[in-house]
């Protein structure tokens, strides 16, 4: 098992673009959503699948259990899940010791674009980059869990002053 650690911000430029990797499309949908937990299978590229179930215990810090799924299976689960499927792409970009994750979603939540950096302690303190808005980190609200069971929002819902694209 292990432990995700992550902090999530608003992106307020499209600055990090500069050091962005080409991206991996992302579908993910929720099977199981609760409160402290859920079970999201994923297509990466629609080449490969992976199941994760977290389990948060009130902090910064979820218990994680990811497993690789055949493509078929998780195309499978995918039909059965709850809500909406989440689409977006997902960026990496290395900052001064630290990749962060930009993902830029389609679909439902078209405009919303959030960054994550994942973290080794609680205490870690990484440069923040110039492209960074508020910080959105325990705000349920900007989760996926939620964002595939919420209404839908506007993009003015999400403080965004420019185009992903």
């Amino acid at each position: 098992m292990a432990k995700e650690i992550e902090r999530k911000f608003l992106v307020a430029s499209d600055e990090w673009r500069d050091g962005a990797d080409t991206g991996t499309r992302l579908l993910q949908a929720y099977i199981v959503t609760m409160d402290d937990r859920s079970a999201r299978v994923r297509l990466m590229d629609d080449t490969r699948a992976r199941l994760t179930v977290k389990i948060s215990n009130g902090s910064m810090t979820r218990d994680e259990f990811e497993y690789d799924i055949p493509l078929a299976d998780a195309k499978e689960l995918m039909s059965k899940a709850i809500g909406l499927t989440i689409e977006k792409t997902r960026y990496e970009v290395k900052h001064r010791g630290f990749i962060w994750e930009v993902d830029v979603y389609g679909g439902a939540h078209d405009g919303l674009v959030i960054a994550e950096v994942e973290l080794s302690a609680e205490g870690d303190t990484p440069d923040l980059p110039s492209w960074l808005g508020a910080e959105v980190t325990g705000d349920p609200h900007y989760s996926n869990q939620y964002l595939s069971t919420s209404p839908l929002v506007s993009k003015a819902d999400h403080e965004l002053s420019y185009s992903p694209f």
